[in-house]
């Protein structure tokens, strides 16, 4: 049986209301790997494809895609794994640090004093076919916080992090997945 659940965190975001979407399956037959399971030696793969799916999405609402971001892709890939590491499910992390506070630490935040800031977190674990890239963007597709997050057109970046497991006590032994995926928007 397979077993997902999703959480959000969502800081400074203006929900637009979106019509319906097709869904994360069709969406993903453009996208290479959109149907992998995450293991040690493709997580870079199932990040690129799950942010490729969430743009065909996207692009399927007439918005623009969101761009790769090497900082907000560590800051995601972080935040997964310390998720698996910490046997926790949460948006905090083992620290106590909110995606904020990860953020505000981060590269993509140049020069704090003069910038406008837009971000929002996505999270979530899945197991069987719950753990692919189209299984976790179908999820949060069906969650009406997430998916208000994915489309909305303010976000220009976006980096995903995904973890070959999900934490103990979730999942009972079962294979699967954790990801985290942090969106934002810098601006003057």
């Amino acid at each position: 049986m397979a077993a997902l659940l999703v959480v959000l965190l969502a800081l400074g975001l203006a929900a637009p209301r979106a019509p319906a979407a097709p869904s994360a399956s069709a969406s993903a037959s453009a996208c290479r790997g959109a149907e992998l399971a995450p293991t040690a030696h493709n997580a870079a793969a199932v990040d690129l494809a799950t942010l490729c799916v969430i743009n065909q999405l996207r692009s399927a609402h007439g918005l623009r895609p969101l761009r790769y971001n090497a900082s907000l892709a560590a800051i995601a890939a972080g935040q997964a794994s310390d998720m698996v590491r910490g046997h926790y499910f949460a948006d905090q992390s083992l620290t106590g640090q909110s995606p904020l506070a990860r953020i505000l630490a981060s590269s993509y935040v140049a020069h704090l004093a003069s910038i406008r800031l837009l971000t929002a977190q996505n999270i979530g674990w899945g197991t069987g076919p719950n753990a692919t890239p189209t299984g976790i963007v179908r999820a949060w597709m069906q969650s009406p916080p997430h998916r208000r997050i994915m489309l909305t057109a303010g976000y220009r970046d976006a980096g995903v992090g995904v973890s070959p497991s999900v934490p103990s006590g979730l999942a009972a032994g079962l294979l699967g997945g954790t990801y985290a995926i942090e969106f934002g928007t810098r601006g003057r």
